[in-house]
């Protein structure tokens, strides 16, 4: 399993630990994490550019999590990783002749869509072309479409989840979007004074233990093709202000996306405008065919994943992996500072 350290990786790992059909697992990263599940060997290795064949010799199917978020200033960086690592990984796999594919996408793959109406797996995944992310994730779609004419006997499987949330990431979460900036006393109910009310801002969520659950059967069950993972409700203002105990407040898209694109440029935030359209833009996902064909029920709403994300970062909350570290204080902030944020990896 490629990307196992991270958010959803280390919750894919505690789902295979228990699974009985599973006998062993690989987890690949690219900084040797200190947590040794059972059956779990660790091995460290960049998808851009190490030999994939020999850690792919043997398995019988390959997981492939990893994805690059930073730096967003450098979109030829994420692009080696993502969509030419990608790529390698994918050619590698069918080298060594493993029989199932299992592909972390995205929610972001999808073209712009309907807030008001949930869409299906068969919505177009052009993406949104001004996101890095949304390029990249819906160029690997293309390239999926390609492995798979050609890898018939390759059992494919393209996971297309919404946010996904758990405690143990929100720090790597806050680092990743909010920056060092965004300090995590801020982010308590009653502290964050508006949310911005404005079109669009719909979006979904999904635990990242029961986004695991969702790969752990789709390496079991003979199932191929496209899942979209959400869990309800839809995520909204209200919802958001009622979580947050703050104001809604009717902001023009316009505005917001001005003062992102300000801090991005002025390396205040890691996070680039792009995002935010995108996630303006992303269609409201129907999830029936993860339910009927997968079996997949979310535990927890998307609310939950939300509230224990939030209260992760409140609480510097942190797994046991260099991705999932925990926050490194006044002194770590300041180094992000120095160096430039959302510069570097």
């Amino acid at each position: 399993m490629l990307g196992a350290s991270g958010n959803v990786g280390t919750s894919v790992l505690a789902a295979l630990e228990s699974e009985p059909g599973v006998s062993s697992i690989v987890g690949v990263a690219r900084r040797m994490p200190e947590r040794r599940p059972g059956k779990t060997e660790w091995l460290t290795a960049d998808v851009s550019r190490s030999d994939l064949g020999e850690i792919f010799s043997g398995a019988d199917a390959v997981v492939h999590l990893a994805w690059l978020f930073q730096p967003t200033h450098d979109a030829v960086a994420t692009w080696n990783t993502n969509v030419i690592g990608s790529i390698r990984v994918f050619r590698a796999a069918a080298r060594a002749g493993v029989s199932v594919l299992v592909h972390a996408s995205s929610v972001g793959a999808y073209s712009p869509g309907p807030k008001d109406r949930p869409v299906d797996e068969g919505w177009p995944t052009h993406g949104w072309p001004n996101a890095a992310y949304s390029r990249e994730k819906s160029y690997v779609e293309r390239v999926l479409d390609t492995f798979e004419r050609d890898h018939p006997g390759i059992r494919t499987v393209r996971m297309r989840p919404g946010f996904i949330f758990k405690a143990e990431a929100a720090t790597e979460q806050r680092r990743l979007f909010g920056g060092p900036l965004l300090s995590k006393r801020v982010i308590r109910p009653g502290t964050i004074p508006m949310v911005p009310d404005m079109p669009g801002l719909r979006f979904q969520a999904v635990h990242a233990a029961d986004a695991a659950e969702a790969f752990r059967l789709a390496l079991i069950k003979p199932v191929a093709g496209a899942f979209n993972l959400a869990a309800d409700p839809v995520i909204d203002a209200a919802v958001l202000s009622d979580v947050l105990q703050a104001r809604r407040v009717s902001v023009p898209p316009a505005l917001l996306r001005t003062a992102v694109a300000a801090g991005w440029h002025l390396r205040l935030i890691p996070a680039p405008p792009g995002l935010l359209e995108l996630l303006l833009r992303t269609p409201i996902m129907d999830v029936t065919r993860a339910r009927e064909e997968l079996g997949w029920q979310p535990r927890r709403s998307g609310i939950d994943a939300l509230r224990e994300a939030l209260e992760g970062m409140r609480r510097g909350a942190s797994g046991g992996t260099p991705p999932l570290a925990p926050d490194e204080g006044v002194g770590g902030r300041i180094r992000d500072l120095v160096r430039g944020i959302g510069t570097r990896p």
